[in-house]
């Protein structure tokens, strides 16, 4: 969807809320996740993968048939609670049925697959913007989801043993998506719609903050909390879960904002952003690949380092980042971040593993997915509020110019209406040299700040993984 989305902001408006159509639905999969968890062990596997996947299409229709923002924002919502579904059941099947000597490359060949899925999806997306329709990136998905309900009808075997009884945590899951909803929609108004001072946006961060002590003390009572607060006493968990937290922030910041650079400030065409962007998602599949084969000979915190040292060098050379970058300086920096998140989130979720015995391995899994969904959630809620800011002063800058000279009006009022689109290509062919040169220096200017976040998000998670113990003994032993 990455590559999609300066098209769609450009014929849908919005641009405001252009982080939301990525946050709406990470917020959604993150509460999802541990629900579809606890249900697997009541319900069956195999129809509860169904569930999911058919949730996800109706998503997928829903966000095809949009008219405008709000729409597809809450088609995204509904995605992404099918999406949490399939992404915890796919990785509590694998722990079922895989050993724990096994386990680190089991993991390592399902992130590749999801990995190959990401390089495909914004090469592909960026096929269908420029020859066909952005609607058709959500379309698509209907075929792939009727052959994924075929497979899973004829190949998939129940092996977990199902509990009679099981407490699922609502009141946690109320509490925890609600604290991150006011937190998200404090960064998204502040500095926009409000000083950052004001009575709003300080109200909805001590909203935020109160919900989340609430949460706090619902899992200190809770049977069967979603996320034990017990675990966080565990020196592995905690700093593993974390530093998978902040690679996550990072990460998904640059997928999500890396394609409004690329296409508004280098002036690419959707087709040459998809393949732009494909890199970051090929050093993610091949570094999680490669961690899987050699994490059992160099460690778990050593690959955990590793990935953090490329994650930073990666979002570090995003500082340098300009309307004037080539397209395959732009692709290398962008493999090296994505080979840094690959190492990361293999290495973090075995040591996070690693932290707790067997019979709590399923909390373990789910608990390290929840904390790089929510760091990705609230990275690009983060993102989203700077790009706010800073891009849209940039464009008024430009736009308060004397273009009358340079654009004809008919242009220049387009452009005023809806400033997303300056991203489409028939908009930007129409512009002189000079006036093209300005507005993409603008929005590289207003994408920066997501570059210094990345990067300020990559050294925390390095900082952690280097914190990790040195013991690859369970916490305890």
């Amino acid at each position: 969807m990455g590559a999609a989305m300066p098209s769609i902001v450009a014929h849908l408006g919005g641009l405001h809320l252009y982080s939301w159509a990525f946050s709406s639905y990470l917020l959604s999969r993150a509460v999802a996740m541990p629900l579809f968890g606890k249900l697997c062990d009541l319900y069956s596997s195999k129809k509860l993968f169904n569930v999911s996947i058919c949730i996800f299409l109706v998503g997928s229709v829903s966000a095809g048939i949009s008219q405008n923002m709000t729409q597809l924002i809450l088609s995204r919502v509904i995605q992404g609670i099918g999406a949490g579904g399939s992404f915890a059941l796919t990785y509590i099947v694998l722990s079922d049925i895989s050993s724990p000597e096994k386990r680190g490359k089991m993991m390592s060949i399902a992130s590749f697959v999801w990995g190959v899925a990401s390089v495909l999806g914004p090469t592909l997306g960026g096929f269908i913007v420029n020859y066909f329709s952005w609607r058709w990136i959500f379309f698509i998905n209907i075929p792939v989801g009727a052959v994924s309900l075929l497979g899973i009808f004829l190949y998939l075997i129940e092996t977990r043993e199902k509990r009679e009884v099981v407490s699922i945590d609502y009141l946690g899951m109320l509490t925890l998506s609600s604290s991150i909803l006011a937190l998200l929609i404090a960064f998204l108004l502040a500095g926009r719609s409000y000083p950052w001072l004001s009575f709003q946006i300080v109200g909805l961060f001590a909203v935020a903050a109160a919900v989340g002590l609430a949460f706090y003390h619902v899992e200190k009572r809770a049977k069967e909390p979603i996320l034990s607060m017990d675990f966080f006493k565990l020196r592995r968990f905690r700093f593993g879960n974390g530093a998978a937290f902040f690679a996550s922030f990072a990460i998904f910041s640059l997928f999500s904002f890396s394609p409004l650079f690329i296409q508004g400030a280098l002036g690419k065409t959707p087709a040459q952003l998809g393949l732009a962007m494909m890199p970051l998602s090929l050093g993610w599949s091949f570094g999680a690949l490669a961690c899987g084969q050699v994490v059992n000979l160099i460690g778990k915190r050593t690959a955990s380092i590793l990935g953090g040292v490329l994650l930073v060098f990666g979002s570090a050379m995003t500082l340098w980042f300009s309307s004037g970058t080539s397209l395959v300086l732009c692709s290398i920096i962008l493999t090296v971040a994505g080979l840094g998140m690959g190492f990361v989130s293999i290495a973090t979720l075995l040591v996070v593993q690693n932290s707790v015995d067997i019979s709590n391995l399923g909390v373990a899994t789910a608990s390290h997915q929840f904390a790089r969904t929510l760091g990705g959630t609230i990275g690009i809620g983060i993102s989203g509020s700077l790009v706010t800011v800073t891009f849209l002063n940039a464009m008024k800058k430009v736009l308060s110019l004397d273009l009358h000279q340079a654009i004809d009006l008919e242009l220049l009022s387009r452009i005023q209406q809806n400033v997303g689109n300056i991203f489409l290509p028939q908009i930007q062919t129409r512009l002189s040299t000079d006036v093209q040169l300005a507005l993409q220096e603008a929005v590289a200017h207003g994408v920066m700040p997501v570059f210094c976040a990345s990067l300020l998000a990559s050294s925390v998670c390095l900082v952690f993984a280097i914190l990790l113990p040195r013991s690859e003994f369970l916490d305890g032993q």
